[in-house]
């Protein structure tokens, strides 16, 4: 019996399912002739005799949790692995098959009940390609059991989102992304090798829940290599918001200037009650904009007039909308997920804070899951001391300093993933946590975070809906860019930015472009420098704008290593010289203009609007009528004509959203 299990499992999905330094260790025992006798069982067990007596085992029917082995180590180890290697190169007595595991066997193809009672067809997913869609609730409960599929149905009930991402030539593994974990089919049918980040006491029901994804997405004939879609609930109901956006208008009307205590404190005391009925997004727009409104009120330099709009426009947007519930309000799924042991790649640092304060968001890809997360960390200041992103790369942080984990490997058994993508380590295990030098470990991320075409990634970008409406997760569009070429390094000083034009291998251009931070003094010299210096990838917030990419820089890998810009050391005393790498755009321009204007308005408050404020209204929307932005200049106008009626809040909302989002797609 040919176990084509085995022979499916790749060197990734072996390091998946243990780690790569084991499976490099294996493989170089293999190499040295010393791997196991090989005897296999009539049922499909294999074992494996190693000359110092060591013995392995693999049970038929079972994934390599089930393996045995009689020496000390605990969980998988080498001589298991040696093993599958070894029955991969010689398959004792058997021939290996053309096509090796590309079946999926008879009994996890059956039709069967989903967890709302509908049949599965026969033949789920796309012509060619197997769908983990195919295995039904009995099949799940016989490896799973019974408790992961109860606690599964628990979320079915009240709805989950995920991504599903179909194997293909390139990528052959079937995976799921839901909103606190990842799960990977490494096998075509084989349910016991299946990866996932979530801790032991989650891996079975979230198995469950990716199945169903799959299922769901085979059901409604959505089989396309990357979708989205919600699962389970009861589908969008009245989403809850009234109350909030009676909030809202009023600090539309009055103003931040005018805004008085009593509304910040009403925005304080709504984001629980929303995150309890999992609209998190809103909640999170909600716990900004009273953010912002202390920062007013504390006269902070984190207060933006622009951002205070954003948020208003953000929850007229999630209101009107009618996409996914999960990606317009939030998921009903656990807002924390224990992970079992996590690789990370750090992709740099960004440093904030306040007068008091320090933040450092540092920007981690997690390679397996094909996404990125964020460690987010709060250093106090005491009154008068120096703050610096230099100063406070010095700080401990887990075991070693946050210099070296913004540009290192973290490895890590005691990780939480939140829904919103953020990754804490829990207080007390901190030595079961590991960071080594990054070298080069951004050229093996996987395709999505690495992005070596400019052009298919605007093509991803554009594929997206709009910012205004999609879940708030951290660190959505960072991506590690491979450069072929910096063309050209120019610094604006009125702006305190610096541009820089890079090139892909195929010539395809973006801007690399970073403004001046009074907590980070030195990073546009230490960006210059190291655009200057021939560099091989940049790490960065990848968005629209300027008629093109633009990548908000973290980290740059120069040929003397990483550059994180915001822990440079230095007072940025240098001169910046030369033009600015990035020609002007009047397109740009003119909706810059317009949306200062309508940020201004909700600045001040719509029921303190002067003349003067609507003639510059009315002027900006002529600027777009005559740049060709027929429809946001329309309802700019309009909004120009309702300054001082009762519709002036909804004209606002419009003339914003509208703003925002054309200016999104430029």
């Amino acid at each position: 019996m040919t176990r084509t299990d085995l022979l499916s499992l790749t060197p990734d999905a072996l390091a998946a399912l243990a780690n790569r330094g084991l499976v490099k260790r294996a493989a170089k025992d293999l190499a040295a002739g010393q791997g196991p006798g090989i005897t296999v069982d009539p049922d499909g067990g294999v074992h494996g005799d190693y000359p110092d007596g060591t013995r392995a085992s693999l049970p038929a029917g079972a994934g390599l949790e089930a393996a045995t082995c009689t020496c000390a180590a605990t969980g998988t180890c080498r001589h298991q692995l040696c093993l599958v290697l070894a029955y991969q190169e010689r398959p004792p007595g058997e021939s290996v098959p053309e096509s090796a595991g590309a079946a999926v066997p008879d009994s996890a193809g059956a039709a069967g009940p989903d967890p709302a009672g509908t049949a599965v067809p026969d033949s789920a997913g796309s012509a060619g390609a197997w769908s983990p869609g195919a295995f039904d609730d009995d099949a799940l409960t016989a490896v799973l059991g019974q408790r992961a599929l109860t606690a599964a149905r628990r979320t079915f009930r009240a709805g989950y989102a995920a991504r599903v991402r179909r194997p293909s030539g390139g990528d052959p593994v079937a995976q799921v992304d839901l909103p606190s974990c990842t799960v990977r089919f490494l096998v075509p049918g084989e349910l016991g090798y299946v990866h996932t980040d979530a801790a032991a006491g989650r891996r079975a029901a979230v198995i469950v829940l990716a199945v169903w994804a799959f299922r769901a997405a085979d059901e409604r004939g959505l089989d396309g290599a990357d979708v989205s879609l919600d699962i389970g609930g009861t589908g969008r109901e009245p989403d809850g918001l009234d109350d909030v956006l009676d909030l809202a208008d009023e600090i539309l009307l009055e103003g931040a200037v005018h805004a008085g205590p009593v509304l910040a404190t009403g925005l304080r005391r709504a984001v629980p009650d929303l995150a309890g009925r999992g609209l998190h997004w809103p909640a999170g727009a909600v716990d900004d904009l009273a953010g912002q409104l202390a920062a007013h009120h504390a006269r902070h330099a984190e207060y933006a007039p622009e951002r205070l709009a954003a948020l208003l426009a953000e929850l007229h947007a999630r209101h009107r909308a009618t996409g996914a519930r999960s990606q317009v309000l939030g998921t009903s799924e656990s807002a924390e997920t224990p992970l079992r042991q996590v690789r990370l790649v750090a992709l740099g640092c960004r440093v904030g804070g306040t007068a008091r304060a320090r933040t450092a968001d540092v920007f981690l890809a997690h390679a397996a899951a094909g996404t990125v997360l964020v460690l987010k960390r709060r250093f106090d200041v005491p009154e008068g001391a120096r703050a610096t992103g230099a100063d406070i790369a010095s700080r401990r942080l887990l075991g070693t300093t946050l210099g070296d984990i913004a540009a290192g490997n973290v490895v890590s058994e005691s990780a939480t993933r939140s829904a919103r993508r953020v990754v804490r380590v829990t207080a007390g295990r901190i030595a079961r946590t590991s960071v080594t030098p990054l070298g080069d470990a951004w050229t093996g991320l996987p395709d999505g975070l690495l992005v070596r075409d400019l052009k298919a990634e605007e093509r991803v970008l554009d594929a997206l809906p709009p910012r205004l409406v999609r879940p708030r997760v951290e660190a959505e569009l960072v991506r590690v860019v491979e450069i072929g070429e910096v063309r050209e390094i120019g610094y604006h000083p009125g702006a305190q930015r610096l541009d820089a034009v890079v090139a892909d291998a195929c010539g395809v251009t973006a801007v690399v472009s970073a403004e001046y931070s009074p907590h980070a003094p030195a990073a546009l010299d230490a960006l210059a420098g190291a655009l200057a210096a021939s560099p091989r990838l940049v790490s960065g917030a990848v968005r629209r704008g300027r008629g093109g990419l633009v990548i908000d820089p973290f980290a740059v890998l120069a040929p003397d290593g990483v550059v994180v810009p915001d822990l440079a050391p230095g007072d940025g005393a240098e001169a910046l010289d030369g033009a600015s790498g990035a020609a002007a755009d009047p397109l740009t321009e003119v909706l810059d203009a317009a949306l200062a204007v309508c940020a201004e308005a909700a600045h001040r408050g719509l029921r303190h609007a002067t003349p003067a404020l609507r003639d510059r209204v009315s002027a900006a929307a002529d600027d777009l009528a005559r740049a060709g932005f027929a429809a946001t200049a329309a309802d700019l106008a309009r909004f120009a004509a309702a300054l001082g009626t009762d519709g002036a809040t909804r004209a606002w909302a419009d003339a914003a959203i509208r703003l925002i989002t054309t200016a999104e797609l430029r």
